[in-house]
């Protein structure tokens, strides 16, 4: 599934790149230099005259800033270079939600945002035992609300209600 690209620098900067996302790179006036990219299992890639790029943990403008570095001189005079991340890392819905599994994450997701992806809830769901394992340290938080923000590869549990 593709998504539109960031909207704004600000959440560019933000988004940290890792293994699972797709990313697109266009030098202008280049289209030998110009590609699409899924990371793999490390966040690397390959790139043409630079190597092996370590694109896991940067953001988006870091790793323009490393390409444009990386060409500018002994390959181009003034490379322009962009790079945008076309369909991002999966996060993770399971429980009591009519379509559990895993989505393309999307900034500016919440837990209700979330739910409504994976089809809503069931009628057994708890609307307050909902659990949220981040996947940036593991840690898992319980009883979460529906305005908590999610993260790529987050993993989102809503239990079954007793009544």
């Amino acid at each position: 599934m593709f998504l539109p690209f960031f909207s704004g620098a600000a959440e560019t900067e933000q988004y940290v790149l890792d293994d699972g996302d797709r990313i697109s790179i266009k030098v202008y006036g280049e289209e030998d230099l110009s590609m699409d990219i899924l990371l793999s299992t490390r966040g690397r890639f390959d790139y043409p005259y630079l190597g092996r790029l370590e694109a896991a943990g940067k953001s988006v403008g870091q790793l323009q800033r490393i390409i444009e570095k990386g060409l500018r001189g002994d390959y181009l005079i003034d490379p322009k270079v962009t790079v945008n991340v076309i369909q991002f890392r999966k996060f993770y819905v399971n429980g009591e939600v009519n379509q559990p599994g895993g989505y393309d994450y999307q900034p500016g997701l919440t837990i209700g945002k979330a739910i409504a992806i994976a089809g809503g809830f069931t009628d057994r769901a708890s609307r307050k035992k909902i659990q949220k394992t981040e996947a940036k340290n593991g840690r898992t938080q319980k009883n979460v609300g529906l305005s908590q923000t999610v993260g790529p590869g987050d993993i989102i549990v809503v239990d079954q209600s007793f009544f």
